[in-house]
């Protein structure tokens, strides 16, 4: 505290930031659990009770607490900033020295314990603990993980030898898993391989299958077709016979990983930046649209410094006198202001993503459009 904050009026800025932004984000962490909880009583079923509901939410708050911090810091910067205006004791700050731009700075390093504390949790904890909530809920309710679709989870994959082994060549094959038991642990599945010219090879069929360290999957239980072609001189003719097998195992290589599993069960907002990377990456080299992946990897990057333009626009509010309106106005107005900021993003995020936008751009457009106005803010607010 004493190296990042080394003057005294910097202390009590921070003091009093820290505390208010800590209690309003408690107060809005239990209420969202309360709400999150009652949503969830409705899937109470089978062996999934209100402690197993109870422990599941628990286990989404960290990433619940990602979305609340900025929320918790533009209030709580308003209502400490609207209460030393109400005291006067901005305006004693102001003829001490504290100048807008010395402000800025000292709610720059106010933010960066913020800004660590939200890298972390989106990167790390939000993540683990949302896989482990989703197995947990799927395990009890006796559901499969990460169902996009009724039949189960789809996945584009590249195509390897007839053995599936080996390097790549010309082709394709499609992945249908029913059910995710956990990083490792897959069953009812489905293959289709297809050649260059978009015929179908072989269909594979496998009970269950676990993820090895050499990088294979061993498939269990495993009834394997294969479509064969018989040309003749005409190619209106051409005759397809099949032949099928069983094995009791099966190794596969497959560029379909636990990794790439375990972002399935997530949406793209909640997952760690790594693993977005490494969907995005087995997207492309599949040629699929990664957009939207994308789009959630500029996010999870710019989103942690939302807090600094919280602050920024929380600081204008200092300069209003007591008789511009009270304190709980004041707080009124930010919490207003948040939820137009959180609306904004949002409604931009789907509009960048109709539109095939830049990634980018469309990340960073909202947070630059709250900067300027929390710059455009303050300067009116100077000089009057």
């Amino acid at each position: 505290m004493f190296l990042l904050f080394p003057r005294i009026f910097e202390k009590y800025l921070a003091r009093q930031i820290y505390t208010n932004f800590l209690f309003i984000l408690f107060a809005l962490i239990a209420l969202f659990i309360f709400f999150d909880y009652l949503n969830e009583v409705n899937n109470l079923r089978g062996n999934y009770t209100n402690y197993l509901a109870f422990i599941h939410i628990l286990l989404k708050s960290p990433s619940r607490l990602v979305e609340l911090i900025p929320m918790a810091g533009l209030i709580g910067a308003i209502y400490v900033f609207a209460q030393m205006a109400s005291q006067s004791e901005f305006t004693i700050l102001r003829m001490a020295g504290l100048n807008s731009s010395r402000g800025l700075w000292t709610l720059f390093k106010i933010g960066i314990p913020i800004i660590i504390t939200t890298f972390v949790l989106s990167e790390w904890v939000g993540p683990y603990c949302d896989t482990k909530a989703e197995e947990m809920r799927s395990a009890a309710l006796n559901e499969a993980l990460g169902n996009s679709l009724k039949t189960g989870t789809w996945i584009k994959d590249k195509l390897k030898d007839p053995d599936g082994i080996g390097p790549e060549k010309p082709g394709i094959r499609f992945v249908n898993v029913g059910n995710i038991k956990n990083r490792g642990e897959i069953s009812q599945i489905r293959m289709y391989e297809f050649n260059e010219h978009h015929q179908l090879q072989v269909i594979r069929e496998a009970m269950s299958g676990s993820y090895d360290e050499k990088g294979f999957w061993n498939l269990r239980n495993v009834t394997e077709t294969r479509v064969i072609e018989y040309p003749k001189e005409n190619p209106l003719d051409t005759v397809y016979r099949s032949t099928s097998k069983t094995f009791q195992q099966q190794r596969l290589q497959s560029e379909v990983t636990p990794d790439i599993l375990a972002v399935l069960l997530i949406s793209p907002e909640r997952m760690s930046i790594i693993n977005l990377n490494r969907f995005i990456n087995h997207l492309e080299d599949n040629q699929q649209n990664s957009q939207a992946y994308q789009l959630a990897l500029w996010k999870k990057l710019i989103y942690p410094f939302t807090i600094l333009v919280m602050l920024c626009l929380a600081l204008p509010f200092g300069y209003l006198h007591a008789r511009s309106g009270g304190i709980s106005l004041k707080v009124f107005g930010g919490i207003i202001l948040g939820m137009s900021f959180i609306l904004f993003n949002t409604l931009f995020s789907h509009i960048g993503l109709l539109g095939s936008w830049p990634p980018f751009i469309t990340a960073v457009i909202p947070l630059g459009v709250y900067l300027i106005m929390a710059f455009i803010a303050l300067i009116w607010v100077a000089r009057r």
